[in-house]
């Protein structure tokens, strides 16, 4: 195992996520944790050194007035893919993201044979409980590592075991993982109530944020 690897191995697991690498395509290593941040460009001197004879340029202190009063940029529609080519429902009739269009959408890949997924289900259980009768709506994607993660019944055991009570769509062709272009497990898609991709967790944590997120979310 090469030194590249390894580091995204390593940074796989500080986040609490496993990888898939599709079949012919490359990995990409995840962002290492540790490694510095990228030093910015030297601007200009706000003063000489002492043993610089080049004179003091002072930084502007003011907006050019050519752009000052340039309207902000609005940030690009990301629409959320369609959950089009799965299998068999749990606990819900199929759905779809246009159908649910006024509601937001939480799409959470994950297979009940990954450690990581399955830490996240008391969050999401508290995310359910809270926000669902405001509009929220979360789909479980379980996309399967393993063969035995194939089979229906094997997943209608484990979402029963572990309190698993959202809609799950079984994705055992992973249809609705590359429409995503997803890797990872776990992996929560927010969307909004127009059907845009608003935020996106991998792995465990950072659950404070996320309910802040869905929240907000609501709100808009």
């Amino acid at each position: 195992m090469n030194r590249r690897t390894m580091l995204s191995i390593l940074a796989l697991g500080a986040l609490g996520a496993c990888a898939r690498a599709e079949p012919g395509a490359v990995a990409q290593p995840a962002p290492d944790a540790t490694a510095p941040a990228p030093q910015p460009s030297a601007g200009l001197p706000t003063s000489a050194p002492a043993s610089s004879s080049a004179p003091v340029v002072a930084r502007p202190t003011a907006m050019p007035a050519s752009t000052a009063t340039l309207a902000p940029t609005a940030l690009p529609a990301n629409p959320a893919p369609e959950l089009i080519g799965g299998g068999d429902w749990l606990n819900s009739e199929p759905l779809s993201l246009a159908e649910l269009r006024g509601k937001v959408v939480a799409v959470d890949f994950w297979t009940y044979g990954c450690i990581n997924c399955v830490r996240t289900i008391p969050y999401l259980q508290g995310y359910w409980q809270q926000f669902k009768d405001q509009g929220l709506v979360i789909i479980g994607v379980h996309t399967p590592e393993f063969k035995h993660e194939h089979e229906l019944e094997n997943v209608r055991a484990a979402a029963e075991r572990l309190g698993v009570s959202w809609p799950i769509v079984q994705d055992n062709d992973y249809r609705i993982w590359r429409a995503y272009r997803n890797r990872y497990w776990p992996h929560l898609y927010l969307v909004d109530k127009q059907g845009n991709i608003v935020y996106d967790r991998i792995g465990e944590g950072a659950y404070d944020e996320i309910e802040r997120q869905i929240a907000a979310a609501l709100q808009a």
